[in-house]
């Protein structure tokens, strides 16, 4: 009996000290964000590896593109997926963001004939900013910026300078503009 009554002592202790840390500061945030590492435009999640320090490394994945019939025989689309690993420095609500990763990049241009012959896809020679040659294919992304992070989480905003680069060059003006919520 007396140990039982010890043990819901020490957990009536430590409890408080557990839900502090269960409600942290915002290390998640989901946010849509134009051009970017998502090049046109991506739905991102974003996370920090330590769940107690937003100021630390951490990681975002994401996807984006778009499809667009033109006209009754022909659609254009294209996917990416960014996935960079990043460290935020600051304190409170404002920080500097740095990172690198890569982003997929899947491209299509469709046509069917109009007597019913199969599909012809292709994917050759794709130019977004850079020169992709055939897809899928990467390109490597570097990411330098502002981000807020408000305290107890909420609207969270960045704007950052995205260079881009592959096999066939290096871009370094390419900007993103990000908006949504950061939470924990």
């Amino acid at each position: 009996m007396k140990v039982l009554l010890m043990s819901a002592l020490l957990a009536l202790l430590f409890l408080p000290a557990y839900a502090q840390d269960v409600y942290g500061p915002p290390t998640k945030s989901v946010y849509v964000e134009l051009g970017g590492a998502g090049l046109p435009y991506s739905v991102n999640y974003d996370f920090r590896f330590d769940k107690h320090r937003v100021d630390s490394w951490g990681m975002r994945i994401g996807a984006g593109g778009w499809a667009i019939n033109e006209g009754e025989n022909s659609r254009t689309s294209m996917l990416t997926i960014p996935l960079q690993i990043n460290r935020l420095l600051g304190r409170d609500k404002h920080y500097f963001e740095i990172g690198g990763g890569a982003t997929f990049v899947r491209y299509r241009d469709t046509y069917t004939s109009y007597w019913g012959t199969p599909t012809i896809t292709t994917s050759e020679n794709w130019n977004f900013i850079l020169d992709t040659g055939n897809t899928p294919a990467l390109m490597g992304t570097l990411n330098l910026g502002y981000r807020r992070v408000p305290v107890d989480g909420g609207f969270t905003f960045k704007a950052n300078l995205n260079p881009i680069f592959n096999h066939n060059g290096f871009w370094p003006l390419w900007f993103g503009i990000g908006f949504g919520y950061a939470f924990n």
